[in-house]
Formats: structure tokens, sequence, C-alpha cells
């Protein structure tokens, strides 16, 4: 081989070389990139949770229905219960 041949053989293994180098580097970076961004959509999914709730119980008390419904639950489940725990001391079955 002569001497231009030496010279391009060397710089095509050099280029290759930093081209698997970058590559390798890239790589490590994406595969961080995509853990991180996993993580952001998971807690995304949370706060989406976390949203329904709220707007379930500003729903629940801000329409007629769900007013109602919050008042029966406080009062009238409340006095069910109570009057089941008397019945049960007093000897009484359900």
């Amino acid at each position: 081989m002569n001497v231009a041949e030496w010279i391009l053989v060397a710089i095509l293994s050099i280029t290759l070389f930093i081209f698997l180098v970058v590559g390798i580097v890239l790589l490590v970076k994406l595969i961080g990139l995509t853990k991180e961004v996993k993580k952001v959509v998971e807690e995304g999914q949370d706060i989406a949770k976390n949203a329904n709730g709220i707007v379930s119980n500003i729903k629940g008390m801000t329409s007629l229905g769900g007013a109602i419904q919050a008042l029966v639950d406080k009062y009238i489940n409340s006095k069910l219960k109570e009057d089941k725990g008397k019945e049960r001391k007093d000897g009484k079955e359900e």
C-alpha cells in the first residue's frame, strides 16, 4: 500500500471511531431522557387523577343532586347508624 491509501484508511478509521463514541454517548443520554419522561408522565397521571377527584367533589357540592346526596349522607345515614347501634344494644335483631 502506498502512503495515500494509509492516510485514507487512517482518516476513515478515526471518523468511524468518532461516530461510534458520539453514538454511544447519545444513546446513553437518550436512555436517561426516556427515564425522566416516564417519571414526568407518571406524575402527570397522578395529577390528573387528583384533579378528577377534586372536580367530582366540587361537582357534588355545586349541583342540586350532589347537595342532596351530601345532606343524606351527613344526616340520614348517621341517624340510621345510630338507630342500628341502639337496636343491637337492646337485643333486637335487624
